[in-house]
C-alpha cells in the first residue's frame, strides 16, 4: 500500500464528513445516544474491518468512540484508510 501525499489527503478529506488529520492520522470522534448504540456501531464496523483486514486504532468510553486511521506498514495514510473512513461514515 502506498502512502498518500498531503495534497491527496486534503482532496480526500473533502469527501469525508467529520474527519480531520490529527497526529498524521485520519481522525474522527463519534457520539451516540447510549453505550448500546456505540457498541452496536463498533460491532457493525468490526465486520467490515475484518473483511478489509485493516484494523483501526479506536477507543470507546460509554457513548463516545474515537477512531484514528493510518497504515503502519506504509508509514502514513493510504487509500485503505480513506476507504475505511467512508465505510465507518456509511454505518451511521
Amino acid at each position: 500500500m502506498i502512502r498518500l501525499s498531503q495534497l491527496d489527503i486534503e482532496e480526500q478529506l473533502k469527501n469525508l464528513s467529520g474527519w480531520s488529520i490529527v497526529n498524521e492520522k485520519l481522525h474522527k470522534g463519534f457520539q451516540f445516544d447510549s453505550f448500546n448504540q456505540a457498541f452496536g456501531f463498533m460491532t457493525r464496523a468490526a465486520m467490515e474491518i475484518e473483511k478489509m483486514n485493516h484494523h483501526p486504532e479506536w477507543f470507546n468510553v460509554y457513548n463516545k468512540i474515537t477512531v484514528d486511521l493510518t497504515t503502519h506498514d506504509a508509514g502514513g495514510i493510504t487509500k485503505n484508510d480513506v476507504n475505511l473512513a467512508k465505510i465507518l461514515n456509511s454505518l451511521l
